[in-house]
């Protein structure tokens, strides 16, 4: 990476919050349901389906948990109203997850509940290695009473083969992706190699188990290697998808799609996205340096 590009990053975390934005936006719908509405309707006339996001993490009290369940039933019921192709995506910490694990609990029954009134679809997020044990016992006690639940594994985690191992036998819903957040050496692989081995790995698995997977990625190369896979092995297409998120490599989106396949855009939005922001330009600081150079580039 561009050592000037991760060192605009670094500047940027400390920039106020109405400058941050800026950088921000390029991953974001924006601000308001609304502004997911809007986005998810554009990529559906596209043939490209969507996954929710109410952004926010690791919240304090329990009303802040109710609240964002709230937030989520009103995403799936506009949805519904909408007629849009589109599921949504929830993170354990924001249902407080560490301030009560049967609280939680009940919170992430009551939306995935509701989604399968409305013939829907809940992603379980993956957040850090502290949480993974807690999100995936979350996932099979829900499994357990509704199928309409997935879940997400990163292959950049050395324990993830073996998740995907044990996971198959409940046939689970993945979405598999490398991951994000900066994770110990011990338990992660950080030589970029490694991760694409893993990721592959586990895709395999998944494909040969013959349970569904969405194939999260931007990487080029676990892409075509992807397709490969699909190829030889005479993957079913109603057996996979790939994603991605919003903001990053639209052109790779636009050719899997064309390519017939079918395509899922990460769609986050909400007042609650800044530690989502900053965790997409420390993975991408490109972008940063790209939106760094156009506020001073005279017109």
């Amino acid at each position: 990476m561009n050592p000037l590009n991760i060192f605009i990053v670094k500047i940027v975390k400390f920039l106020p919050k109405s400058i941050t934005f800026i950088f921000a936006r390029k991953y974001i719908a924006g601000l308001t349901l609304a502004d997911a509405l809007d986005v998810t309707a554009k990529l559906n006339k596209k043939g490209i389906a969507g996954t929710i996001d109410v952004l926010g993490e690791e919240v304090q009290t329990q009303e802040e948990a109710i609240e964002a369940k709230n937030d989520c039933l009103k995403v799936l019921e506009e949805l519904n109203k909408n007629k849009l192709d589109a599921n949504l995506s929830i993170k354990p910490t924001q249902f407080g997850i560490k301030i009560d694990e049967e609280f939680a609990f009940e919170l992430v029954m009551e939306v995935v509940i509701k989604a399968a009134e409305l013939n829907n679809f809940i992603r379980i997020d993956m957040e850090d290695s502290s949480l993974t044990d807690k999100t995936i016992q979350l996932f099979k006690r829900v499994k357990e009473k509704n199928s309409n639940v997935g879940i997400v594994l990163q292959a950049y985690m050395k324990r993830t083969y073996n998740d995907v191992k044990a996971l198959n036998k409940i046939n689970a819903n993945y979405r598999l992706c490398k991951g994000i957040y900066i994770e110990p050496v011990e338990i992660a692989y950080k030589d970029k190699n490694e991760i694409r081995k893993n990721f592959l790995k586990c895709l395999e698995e998944v494909i040969d188990n013959g349970n569904y997977i969405g194939i999260a990625t931007h990487d080029e190369f676990l892409i075509n290697s992807s397709y490969k896979m699909i190829a030889t092995k005479n993957v079913s297409k109603d057996k996979f998808e790939f994603q991605m998120l919003y903001g990053v490599t639209e052109n790779l989106l636009d050719m899997i799609s064309k390519d017939g396949y079918k395509t899922r855009v990460y769609i986050p939005f909400g007042k609650k996205w800044h530690n989502y922001s900053m965790r997409r330009l420390q993975e991408n600081p490109q972008i940063a340096w790209y939106i760094f150079k156009s506020l001073f580039t005279i017109k």
